[in-house]
């Protein structure tokens, strides 16, 4: 992994949105799109950077939404297809999602009896999100809607076949990360389940967690998943994937400024793990560093930490080719994704700036953070 910039002149932190990368992303998915009829919205709650919409607005078909705010964002920045699920929607807002959204997908049937009416009356589509319980991942609990645990989707002893007046579709959110075989296996799952309730849908929505713009990631089986609910069932699909828009398409600058020793020798940065990429540790996620290698792999080994007070506060330990000194700077990469949308002031540190990385090479200043962007938070 290389960069093609110079990170000397740069404020630190700093995000930096890779349009050349992004765009090679969207063509992807645009491909995806063109060749099955199937529908690509991004999944703003991984990347909701709204000034690069009317780019995005050029390859797929809109946004997909968890709430009011994401709704009301995709509506006015995309103005495309907007899609919402929530697991539980506030009688405060719906009103308001219902205006900025064509599909209005329920988590229950609870949920769908009180606001069924009004969502039909508003002439929207309502779908329900169902849960097959076929997990296809290990490891992440957190991040499986499939869990014995989860309340995301309804199950199928659930679900009330009998009671679908006004429901046009289904939806699905069961992957993480990962290729098209789980989806093939899942819609297995679904078919097993749910296949009594296919026939009498319109659409289906196979979520996200498709890494769909990763390299090694078959788009031929997805391609064939998306045609066999086509050609089976009549339906029309939808996907809404979010690293897949963004994945490899942003990087976070930061300075070294200082050096110490405990076990090991220690590089103290601007940026946080718990601040400025949180699924380091939430996940635990190790994100990809320029010229660097795992711990020991190279000559120079380093535990990378933060100016935070939160002793945990370590994005990893990395290898290098030399020593670091301070005021070197580091690059961080597959930072477009979540780290922007997650991030927080805790501790009073400064939000990374955003710049955007034209196709030219050139940058264009997005957005700047200051103090009145922590103080005003509360």
């Amino acid at each position: 992994m290389s960069v093609n910039f110079d990170t000397s002149g740069l404020p630190t932190p700093c995000y930096i949105i890779d349009e050349a990368r992004l765009i090679h992303n969207l063509e992807i998915l645009k491909g995806v799109q063109d060749r099955t009829g199937a529908k690509i919205l991004l999944a703003q709650k991984a990347f909701s950077c709204y000034h690069v919409y009317p780019l995005i607005a050029q390859y797929i078909s809109g946004t997909a939404c968890s709430g009011l705010f994401e709704a009301k964002l995709g509506y006015e920045e995309m103005g495309k297809e907007n899609h919402v699920f929530s697991a539980a929607y506030r009688e405060s807002e719906i009103d308001e999602i219902i205006s900025c959204c064509g599909h209005i997908i329920f988590n229950s049937f609870s949920q769908l009896d009180r606001y069924r009416d009004r969502v039909l009356a508003a002439g929207k589509k309502i779908g329900l999100r169902i849960n097959p319980e076929y997990s296809t991942q290990e490891g992440h609990e957190i991040y499986d809607p499939c869990s014995p645990v989860s309340r995301l989707g309804i199950t199928r002893r659930n679900f009330r076949e009998n009671d679908l007046d006004g429901v046009s579709g289904l939806h699905f959110h069961t992957l993480c990360e990962q290729n098209s075989d789980d989806l093939e296996s899942t819609l297995n799952a679904i078919e097993e389940k749910f296949g009594d309730i296919l026939p009498k849908m319109e659409w289906i929505n196979f979520g996200g967690g498709h890494h769909i713009t990763r390299d090694d990631y078959d788009i031929p089986r997805l391609e064939r998943c998306i045609k066999r609910m086509q050609e089976k069932y009549g339906l029309e699909v939808f996907l809404e994937p979010g690293e897949a828009v963004a994945l490899n398409a942003g990087w976070l600058v930061t300075e070294v400024l200082d050096l110490t020793e405990n076990d090991m020798p220690i590089a103290i940065l601007d940026t946080s793990a718990a601040c400025h990429m949180p699924d380091v540790l939430e996940m635990p996620y190790r994100p990809p560093l320029v010229d660097s290698g795992r711990a020991w792999e190279k000559e120079f080994t380093y535990r990378l930490g933060s100016q935070t007070c939160l002793a945990g506060d370590s994005i990893g330990e990395y290898s290098f080719d030399k020593p670091l000194n301070i005021g070197d700077r580091l690059v961080f990469g597959d930072m477009a994704i979540y780290s922007m949308v997650k991030n927080n002031t805790f501790n009073g540190m400064p939000l990374p700036e955003i710049i955007l990385m034209k196709k030219d090479g050139t940058l264009q200043q997005l957005r700047k953070f200051g103090y009145s962007d922590f103080r005003e938070r509360l």
